[in-house]
């Protein structure tokens, strides 16, 4: 005979909450479970990765809230840069530009400031082209 036969009941079985819940009772002959214990690696699992995670929630809170991103306090704090408008020539660079416009300045520092005003995406300029250039 077959292990499923028809004579067993195929249904699934049943088991009452009370019987999940209650605490079991020790039967002679049945050995008993020793109780669960916590391993070293068991501690740090548990304990260690929560703590990580809480630091690293910590430092990115921190670092959100006192990033420097603001412009300015208030509106009276702004200041408008002065600037100018210069077409670009032929043969011209940016070094050029910046190194005529404010030679006292470090031609890099002019040309970072020409580049954020003009919202450039290379350092290359064409011929014609206009861009604003800070005086001070």
């Amino acid at each position: 005979m077959s292990a499923f036969s028809a004579s067993q009941d195929s249904r699934p079985q049943f088991v009452s909450v009370q019987h999940l819940t209650s605490v079991p009772q020790v039967r002679p002959g049945k050995e008993q479970l020793p109780p669960l214990r916590l391993t070293r690696r068991g501690r740090v699992v548990l304990i260690g990765i929560p703590l990580v995670l809480l630091a690293v929630l910590i430092f990115l809170l921190a670092g959100f809230l006192n990033a420097p991103a603001k412009a300015a306090d208030s509106a009276a704090d702004l200041s408008i840069t002065p600037t100018v408008s210069v077409t670009v020539q032929s043969g011209e660079s940016l070094w050029a530009i910046a190194a005529a416009v404010a030679p006292e300045r470090d031609p890099r520092d002019v040309i970072a400031d020409i580049v954020q005003l003009n919202n450039l995406t290379a350092g290359a300029v064409v011929p014609g082209q206009q861009l604003f250039v800070p005086v001070k």
